[in-house]
Order: structure tokens, then sequence, then C-alpha cells
């Protein structure tokens, strides 16, 4: 009896995963870092040209490292998921992916794939909204259990 349930609960395909709260924190740090340095670079007299073009430099590039940062989401359609971590992405088929994990202290899902391997999704992280990390992972679990290998329902 218990199947059946998981299948109500499917999101419509296509559907995106991705940490909004940390996404949004990293990028509103990023611009006010951004626009603090900017000005403190614009309204001190003593800098001279290099200094300015240094300070506005180094703020673009800690903004870069924070707008990286919140890269990271998972997108599943019909013909699979691709997940975007960091610096790199990765298209998988539901045939790929064996199991979804989101273990109690794991930092972020993890997928365990056909190949034997196991590959981090960093787009579903339960550190700052924890019950929202949890329900984005049943999602894509139960996703990835109805239309895995033997299950599809094409």
């Amino acid at each position: 009896m218990s199947a059946p349930a998981p299948r109500s609960e499917l999101p419509t395909l296509p559907v995106t995963f991705r940490p909004t709260r940390t996404r949004v924190v990293l990028l509103t740090v990023g611009a006010a870092m951004f626009v603090v340095i900017t000005v403190i670079a614009l309204t001190l007299e003593q800098l001279s040209a290099g200094e300015r073009s240094s300070f506005i430099f180094t703020a673009l590039l800690f903004f870069g490292v924070l707008a990286l940062l919140s890269r990271p989401k998972i997108v599943a359609n019909e013909d699979g998921v691709t997940v975007v971590n960091l610096t790199r992405t990765r298209r998988l088929s539901w045939a790929e992916i064996l199991r979804v994990n989101l273990r109690v202290g794991d930092p972020w899902v993890f997928l365990d794939l056909s190949d034997g391997t196991s590959m981090p999704a960093l787009g579903i992280q339960p550190g700052i909204a924890k019950q929202q990390a949890i329900r984005d992972a049943r999602a894509l679990r139960a996703l990835a259990e109805n239309h895995g290998t033997g299950t599809d329902n094409d």
C-alpha cells in the first residue's frame, strides 16, 4: 500500500531543486560587499587610480566567489537529472540513479550511481532550510524510484 503514496507526491516535471535561502543570502552579501568596497574605493581621496581599480577588482572577485557558491541546483525532467555543482555540470539518465541519500549530518544529497560511485548533488542542502531539503530529497527520491530502471510509466 505504501507504493502508490510516493507517486501522488511526485512533483510535476520539469522541476528544479536549489537551496533558495542560501542562494539569496550569498547573492545579497556579495552585492552588499561589492557596493561597500566600491564606495570606499571611490571615496578615499588618497588612493591612486590603480589602487581604486584593485579595490573594485577585489570586490568583483569576492562577488564572483559567492555567486559561484550560489550556483548549485538539480534539474529533473522526463529524460533524467542535470546536477549543477560549483564548477561541474553532469547529466544523468534516470536509470543511472540507484538511490538518493540525505542522511543525518550530510551537508547535501548524495546520489548512488549505477557505476558504483556516489555523486554529491549540492542543489539540496539542509544547512539553512532543513525541512525544505528533506522534502526536496524525498521528492527527488520518489522521482528516481518512479522513473528508474524497470519502473518507467512511459
